[in-house]
C-alpha cells in the first residue's frame, strides 16, 4: 500500500493487566489474574510511514502457559470488531463481519508460553473506513472470555470476572492528499453478497436447498414470535429476573435502549417483501455472521443447521442475534457469547450488555423461562 499519512502523533499503549496467580476459595473454579500485557505502535521511522498498519505486541507475564481464543486477539481484526476508531470524534464505519460463534475448540487457541511475546500486525485500512482527512484515534479492547492456563485455570480480573485487554490511544493525522481515499474498501463488495434467489413466503433465499429453505423458514417464523413476545414484555414496562438476568441493574436509560432496539429488530424481522436475504453458502463453524453496512442479507453457516428452531442457541434465535448487528438496526456488538458469559457480563457491566448480541438472543429466547 502506498505511504499516505504525515505528521503522526505516536502513542505507546501498555496496559497494566499483569498479575500473578491467585488462590481460588474452596469449591470456587481456579483462577489466575490475567497476566497479558499489550502495547501498540505505528512505524514512525520517517514522516510518511503510516500505511494502514498497526503493530501490537502481547506479552504473557507470568510462568504460566496462556491459551486465548484467537478471536480475542488483533490478528483477528478483519473477522471480529476489536477497535475503537474515530476521525474526528465520529465512528469510523467498521466494514468487516460480525460472527455468531459456538464455544472455542482446541484449534482455536493461541497458545502464550511463559513470559513470551508475540507480535500481531493489523491493517486496519481493510476493516475501517479510514479514506478520509483527519484525525484518527485508535484503541484495541477485548474481553478474553474463555482465556484460561494450560493447567486449565481460568484467566479472570482482580475481582473474579472475566478478563479484558485493552490498549491506550493511538492518535493518528491523514492528510488530504492520502491515497486510502482511492483505496478505500467498496462495502457493497463485502460478504460475496448473493444475486438474485429463491422468494418463499416473503423471505429471500440464495444457494438453498429445499431443506434448507424449509429449516430456515421456520426459525424465520419463530424469531419473527421471540421478537414480537420480548417487544410486548418490554412495552410493558416489566423489570423482572428476564430483563436483568440478561441486560443488569435497571436504569431507565438503559431499559428505553433495549425497547428501542426490540422494537427495530421486530420491525425488521417483520418484513416480507424479500428484504430478509438468507444466505447459504456459508462452510465456516459459525452459527452465523452478517456484514453490518448490509442489510439485511444473513449468512448462516454450519452450527445453524444443527441448531434447534426455538431455545437455547436456536436457529431463531441466531436470526434475532445476526439482526441485532445491523448499524440501521440495533447495532450490537459480540462483546461476549453464550448464556455464561451474558449472564456475567450483565452482572459486572450492564452498559455493555445492552449492546451485546447474544444478550439480545437470549433474552428473546427466554430459555429457561423467566417472568
Amino acid at each position: 500500500m502506498t505511504r499516505i499519512v504525515r505528521n503522526i502523533v505516536l502513542a505507546t499503549a501498555l496496559v497494566a493487566a499483569t498479575g500473578t496467580a491467585f488462590a481460588a476459595r474452596q469449591g470456587e473454579e481456579s483462577i489466575v489474574r490475567n497476566p497479558l500485557a499489550i502495547s501498540m505502535l505505528a512505524d514512525s521511522s520517517s514522516a510518511q510511514a503510516f500505511m494502514g498498519q498497526i503493530d501490537f505486541k502481547i506479552t504473557n507475564n507470568s510462568r504460566d502457559v496462556l491459551k486465548v481464543p484467537y478471536w480475542q486477539l488483533p490478528g483477528a481484526s478483519e473477522e471480529s470488531k476489536l477497535f475503537q476508531v474515530y476521525r474526528n470524534g465520529k465512528v469510523a464505519t467498521y466494514l468487516g463481519p460480525m460472527i455468531k460463534r459456538p464455544a472455542p475448540t482446541e484449534s482455536d487457541y493461541v497458545v502464550f508460553q511463559p513470559y513470551e511475546t508475540k507480535v500481531f500486525s493489523v491493517d486496519l485500512s481493510k476493516s475501517y473506513d479510514m479514506g478520509e482527512t483527519g484525525e484518527y484515534t485508535v484503541s484495541f479492547a477485548s474481553v478474553l472470555q474463555g482465556a484460561r492456563t494450560g493447567k486449565g485455570h481460568r484467566v479472570a480480573d482482580s475481582m473474579g470476572r472475566m478478563a479484558s485487554l485493552k490498549s491506550a490511544t493511538l492518535k493518528l493525522w491523514v492528510d488530504a492528499d492520502n491515497a486510502l481515499k482511492s483505496l478505500k474498501v467498496d462495502v457493497s463488495a463485502k460478504g460475496k453478497p448473493g444475486s438474485g434467489g429463491t422468494n418463499v413466503n416473503g423471505v429471500t433465499y440464495v444457494g438453498c436447498s429445499s431443506t434448507q429453505i424449509s429449516g430456515a423458514g421456520a426459525g424465520v417464523t419463530q424469531a419473527r414470535a421471540y421478537t414480537e413476545n420480548a417487544k410486548g414484555y418490554l412495552n410493558g414496562n416489566n423489570q423482572g429476573p428476564r430483563y436483568t438476568t440478561w441486560m443488569g441493574a435497571y436504569t431507565s436509560s438503559r431499559y428505553n435502549t433495549v425497547t428501542g432496539n426490540f422494537v427495530k429488530i421486530d420491525s425488521a424481522m417483520d418484513q416480507s417483501g424479500g428484504q430478509i436475504k438468507i444466505n447459504c453458502g456459508c462452510n465456516q463453524n459459525y452459527y452465523a455472521y452478517v456484514y453490518p453496512t448490509k442489510p439485511y442479507e444473513i449468512f448462516v453457516c454450519k452450527a445453524f443447521w444443527s441448531a434447534s428452531t426455538s431455545g437455547t442457541d436456536s436457529k431463531a434465535g441466531t436470526l434475532i442475534h445476526e439482526m441485532s448487528h445491523f448499524n440501521i438496526v440495533a447495532g450490537t456488538d459480540d462483546v461476549v457469547y453464550g448464556q455464561s458469559g451474558a449472564k456475567s457480563l450483565a452482572i459486572s457491566n450492564p452498559d455493555q450488555a445492552i449492546q451485546n448480541a447474544d444478550s439480545h438472543e437470549y433474552f428473546a429466547e427466554n430459555t429457561p423461562f423467566q417472568n
